[in-house]
């Protein structure tokens, strides 16, 4: 039998001595501490535990307020509340916080020995380890999908060119769900000091999440899946605002495009080369020695000049922004800074001093509101000559040394903390206070923010990419499983660098890098100073009409994308999503064979392969399933050898899919006015929530959109594209349909009763390659014979039956 843990080295919660209830909260004095039992809704409590007097009442995640009322039974052993969901059950000797099913199905709970204990400043949460049970999620973390049997710190640090196995990282997100027999639960670690999860390593007997110092604060969520819990963990941390249209086409970056004359061949390169593309991003060389807010004047003599010739061309521009201010009298941004003291101090009244690009610098303080407004101020002049992008890097915060002082204090809304508390938050901060400044400056055009560094609740405020990482084969895999993993923890825009930042990309590795980059939700190429030129056409001609192909693809799909970012921006849902989502408690998908593949959306399966690979084994989880090139149906539930040279990445359809789609054009500025609907044949019911808005503005947050829900009711031989809502006029005016995988005899259909034509046609996707060896003959494109049928587009319900 275990006994509770009270030592002069660590000590636990203790027995419980009393409680009650003040306004929507349970309270509870122990022999040792005091807890706080808040609900946010019928699936979603808070458990706050602490030895101070007062409970901290702060967070700069958590969006949401408690809004539930719950009823407390005071049993002899335990206090039980219970929800339309769930049970918690409180023991009293010693005080233990389990969850359990209406039925009593343990979900959770503390390990019986520990419970929450205190080891000096460090607070542990310790918890039972359930039969089988998985972990997934935590973030921007190295490593498998399943984390059972690793552990992690989150402590935001600058890893330059990281291994793959690498720890901590940029971005910190203490939020992970655990499986087990069924059932899935979540946890969100709300404490921003240094913190530690353990999934089982080195022991056999717990996990555990712990802290260098602060609250016990955590807050547990229970649904019927993960998709659930996931929203539950986004209505607590916010959604993301719709992004601009632009944002989702193709980026290209290198560090750096310099001079100007630079910039205009890259723009006009792409154009020539008809390889879509919508931004092109700046990176340090842009400033004048390294200083934010300022413009080489021998390298961007005009900058103003230089982005009306971009936007001429269909391009925006996105601009480095660091958080260091170059300690230089003169230097207007820096004499402002002092002028209105908006830098982070030491303890004694002194700015900190670090060294970065510019070289010795002060850095804001973006805890202090004062601060956030002087920020958007200095982006003014950005704005004034059309920059409607901005990237917040080096904000973990790096200096050279990689030791920023932990006695430094920030202003935490004028609760000050010092930099223990507060540098797993500073990125977050910045990227707020850049989103926030850059949405008031632009009057209603929604800006792009892009981060390196965040915490959980950053996907309010920007799309996070996975940092410096290096052009091999690794790491390329790795970056699918670092997206996967933030979608999975409510960053639905995120991506990596293409190609690779550190190092050359050979041929072979980029053509492969930028198949799969086309289906991740942040799309950008860039690589780093001193390295190969690596833009889509800098690796021979096949390597460009590979990176064409993909990158034409990518457009076609905006529809599709920009309607999944809809979706993430209602209910949380990532864009690029693990097979964990849909497919949770099927073991293979964990399977280390199997666990880069992932789902764009809900219908498009992509197997991410090494370039080095001409085949590769794909799992194709419960369902039907067709290849994208040639519709060659697969049966679910299979493992499948499939051809991957590097011209064809494994993709697959699912069964029932709806996938709207666009005709490829040069940037996301150029309006067509077809849209068609690629129908694959399934089993079961399905539907698509196909949405359109002016892709630039707010107005959509009133009601100018236009999102109509389109039905497949295979039983019924029916396909439906229900009334559009909204007020937003759409430019599509052609509907072509499109039928994969159905009866070759298809020859009749109806539209709203009418008959119509039905076309015996060619799909093809993917141009083929051109010849460019004496000895080799290109395999002819992938096509696939469909049905299809050509109508009017029209905001009126339209029902096609055959």
């Amino acid at each position: 039998m275990s006994r509770t843990i009270n030592s002069p080295l660590s000590k636990s919660l203790g027995s419980l001595a009393g409680w009650k209830q003040v306004a929507n909260a349970i309270v509870g004095e122990t022999s040792n501490g005091r807890f706080q039992i808040q609900f946010y809704n019928e699936g979603t409590t808070r458990i706050s535990i602490t030895q101070a007097d007062t409970f901290e009442d702060f967070s700069y995640s958590v969006v949401a307020s408690p809004a539930f009322n719950p009823v407390v039974t005071d049993n002899q052993d335990a206090l039980e509340v219970r929800t339309s969901k769930f049970i918690l059950r409180i023991s009293k000797n010693p005080v233990r916080f389990g969850f359990y099913t209406l039925d009593n199905q343990p979900i959770n709970e503390d390990d019986p020995g520990f419970g929450t204990s205190w080891n000096g400043e460090q607070v542990t949460t310790y918890k039972k380890i359930q039969a089988g049970e998985r972990f997934i999620g935590l973030g921007e973390k190295t490593g498998p999908l399943d984390r059972k049997g690793n552990g992690y710190q989150n402590w935001n640090t600058d890893n330059f060119a990281y291994s793959p196995g690498a720890d901590p990282l940029y971005c910190s997100i203490p939020f992970y769900m655990g499986v087990h027999n069924g059932l899935v639960y979540g946890i969100f670690f709300d404490n921003t000091h240094k913190s530690f999860f353990n999934f089982g390593a080195s022991n056999n007997r717990f996990t555990s999440f712990s802290a260098d110092a602060g609250e016990m604060n955590y807050y547990f969520m229970y649904g019927s899946s993960v998709a659930e819990i996931i929203q539950q963990y986004t209505h607590l941390t916010g959604r993301m605002e719709m992004p601009p249209l632009w944002s989702i086409g193709y980026q290209q970056c290198r560090y750096s495009y310099y001079p100007d004359k630079e910039v205009l061949t890259l723009a006009k390169t792409f154009r020539e080369k008809d390889i879509p593309a919508d931004t092109i991003v700046f990176d340090i060389h842009y400033m004048d020695q390294y200083k934010i807010f300022t413009w080489s004047q021998r390298d961007f003599s005009d900058p103003k000049e230089l982005l009306v010739q971009l936007q001429r061309m269909g391009f925006q521009v996105v601009v480095m922004c660091d958080p260091g201010i170059k300690v230089e009298e003169g230097y207007d941004t820096y004499d402002k800074g002092i002028r209105e003291d908006v830098f982070i101090k030491y303890q004694d009244g002194t700015n900190y001093t670090g060294q970065v690009w510019p070289g010795w610098c002060h850095f804001p303080d973006f805890t202090n509101p004062k601060t956030r407004m002087w920020w958007q101020k200095q982006f003014t002049d950005y704005v004034n000559i059309g920059v409607e992008g901005f990237w917040n890097d080096m904000n973990e915060i790096a200096t050279w040394g990689q030791m920023i002082p932990e006695n430094i204090e920030l202003d935490f809304e004028g609760n000050k903390a010092t930099m223990r508390r507060g540098r797993n938050l500073y990125g977050m901060q910045m990227a707020r206070s850049t989103y926030e400044g850059a949405k008031n400056l632009l009057k209603g055009k929604r800006p792009f923010n892009l981060t390196r560094s965040g915490f959980s609740g950053v996907q309010r405020y920007a799309a996070v990419w996975t940092g410096d990482n290096v052009a091999y084969d690794e790491h390329m895999l790795l970056g699918v499983r670092l997206v996967n993993s933030m979608g999975l923890s409510g960053i639905a825009f995120a991506g990596y660098d293409v190609g690779g930042f550190v190092g050359d990309a050979n041929s072979k590795l980029f053509a492969r890098w930028v198949s799969i980059g086309a289906f991740s939700p942040f799309f950008r190429g860039h690589s780093m100073i001193n390295s190969r030129d690596s833009e889509p056409w800098a690796y021979g001609e096949e390597v460009e009409q590979i990176s064409r192909n993909y990158i034409k693809f990518r457009y076609q799909l905006l529809p599709y994308l920009y309607s999944l970012f809809y979706d993430a921006s209602t209910t949380g849902m990532p864009v690029q999503r693990s097979l964990a989502i849909d497919y949770t408690h099927d073991w293979k998908i964990y399977d280390g064979q199997f666990h880069n593949q992932f789902l764009l959306g809900p219908s498009i399966l992509v197997a991410p392969a090494e370039s080095t690979k001409e085949f590769v084994k794909v799992y194709l989880p419960e369902g039907e399933w067709y290849s994208l090139y040639n519709g060659q149906k697969y049966p679910g539930q299979s493992e499948i050898i499939v051809e991957c040279p590097v011209h064809r990445l494994p993709v697959f359809i699912k069964g029932g899919a709806i996938i709207p789609m666009k005709p490829v054009l040069s940037n996301t500025k150029e309006v067509s006015d077809h849209l068609t609907l690629h129908l694959y044949a399934g089993k079961q019911d399905t539907s698509f929530e196909y949405y359109e808005d002016d892709g630039s503005t707010f107005q959509y947050q009133e009601g100018r959109f236009a999102k109509r829900l389109v039905e497949y009711r295979p039983h019924e031989r029916m396909f439906i594209l229900n009334a559009t809502e909204g007020t937003y006029v759409s430019p599509v005016r052609k509907l072509k349909i499109v039928w994969h995988g159905f009866d070759a005899t298809l020859a009749e259909a109806a539209v709203n009763g009418n008959p119509v034509a039905v076309n015996n046609d060619i799909n093809q996707f993917f141009a083929a390659l051109e010849k460019f060896d004496p000895f080799f003959d290109p395999e002819p494109a992938p096509r696939e014979n469909v049905h299809s049928v050509e109508i009017e587009y029209s905001t009126a319900a339209i029902t096609l039956q055959w």
